[in-house]
């Protein structure tokens, strides 16, 4: 099956025939169908599936075909750089086609909100929006959504767990009851379902698999004490001084340390979290994407949505609180068929937690000797899934 098979306008097809885009994947040949007939969807697919041209490109047909001039679909994103994302995708669908967006989310200056307001009175056709800030829109009362036919909630699941359901129950109240309205997650938990029974009518269910790790990430793991974790990073650093590394953490505060201590060693690396301005997150992952930049620190903002390539090896200075999130997280790496490595570190309070993870994928994965001069670590008994702590180790390293 190629795009062609579903009978774009000319103008998206020549639009994605520029883009060297040929094939649908699952996802896009499952939905894509189902939005062009106009029926509700509940989609369970992972981020790297495609679902995000899943849903944009037979919107984007259906307001080329209509030539609406109005806001016509709504699209809910948890996250500014998601929403960024979703933004520059429907830029390139849409490069020979008269079809507007516009990216709405917190952290920008005065003029951006005018900006805003503006797009939102007088009509960009797609509308991408943080909850947060497109509630600070609706309050002001000049919003009008009388004439949207698409509501699209992508990352539904992590929106709820940032906790922002009453804040899309708001938004819902303000769109018109007769909509075509599309619900993509990654996970499907109970909360998820409930959601959908409220906004979903009638509606087709999809469900992708999550998926395992791309075939060319090499997985490995290092079973080693927190206070070993800096020197085992700079040396694995050091070693890949030519690659574009992700490291992922567990909060900003780490982040914030571990940016630091790299800059201190002499590595060239940047922290992205939610504390940074809007626009020097912008500078710091253009800066990655260019190469500019070759370590980039983050929490998990960064492991969904975010479309980067080349990334040759991702490292989890965290072990990820969900395991899913690990699925997430490794798939920054070999993309479009590449290779790429990717490392965590477990502490011994993090092994169950690792252990849920293997039993995701359904293998066990390699356990890598730290380097002699770190010390002894603590012993994974791969049987008992326990680690033992070696606290003479810990006890010479103290006395040292």
């Amino acid at each position: 099956m190629t795009f062609q098979d579903f009978n774009f306008e000319p103008e998206l097809t020549e639009g994605l025939l520029s883009m060297g885009f040929k094939q649908p994947t699952p996802i896009q040949e499952q939905a894509i169908p189902i939005i062009l007939n106009n029926h509700d969807i509940i989609a369970c697919a992972q981020t790297g599936t495609g679902k995000t041209a899943a849903y944009l490109l037979p919107i984007i047909s259906k307001i080329i075909q209509s030539k609406s001039q109005t806001v016509d679909t709504l699209i809910i994103a948890p996250t500014r750089e998601l929403a960024i994302q979703i933004d520059e995708a429907i830029q390139g669908f849409s490069y020979f086609a008269p079809v507007s967006a516009l990216a709405i989310y917190g952290g920008n200056d005065g003029a951006s909100f005018e900006q805003e307001r503006k797009a939102l009175t007088h009509g960009a056709n797609i509308i991408i929006a943080t909850p947060g800030r497109l509630i600070s829109h609706l309050n002001m009362g000049y919003v009008k959504f009388s004439q949207i036919k698409h509501l699209v909630l992508d990352e539904a699941d992590r929106m709820l767990d940032m906790g922002f359901n009453e804040d899309i129950s708001k938004i819902i109240s303000f769109l018109p009851k007769q909509r075509q309205s599309l619900l993509f997650s990654a996970t499907m938990p109970n909360k998820i379902r409930e959601l959908a029974k409220k906004i979903l009518n009638n509606p087709e269910q999809i469900n992708i698999a999550l998926s395992k790790p791309a075939e060319g990430v090499t997985q490995a793991a290092y079973v080693v004490y927190d206070t070993q974790k800096n020197e085992l990073l700079k040396g694995i650093l050091k070693e890949n001084h030519k690659e574009s590394v992700l490291i992922f953490s567990g909060t900003k505060e780490k982040v914030k340390e571990m940016e630091r201590e790299l800059r201190k060693a002499g590595v060239n690396a940047a922290g992205i979290h939610s504390d940074l301005e809007q626009e020097k997150r912008n500078e710091v992952l253009r800066e990655f994407k260019s190469r500019k930049l070759n370590v980039l620190v983050a929490t998990d903002i960064l492991s969904r949505g975010i479309d980067i390539d080349s990334i040759g090896l991702v490292i989890n200075y965290d072990v990820p609180r969900d395991a899913e999130d690990y699925i997430h997280r490794v798939g920054r790496t070999a993309r479009a068929e590449t290779t790429g490595i990717a490392l965590t570190f477990i502490n011994p309070d993090d092994q169950y937690k690792f252990k849920k993870i293997e039993d995701l994928i359904g293998s066990e994965i390699n356990k890598l000797p730290i380097p002699a001069h770190l010390g002894a670590g603590p012993v994974y008994d791969p049987q008992k899934h326990r680690m033992v702590f070696n606290r003479r180790s810990q006890g010479a390293k103290k006395r040292r």
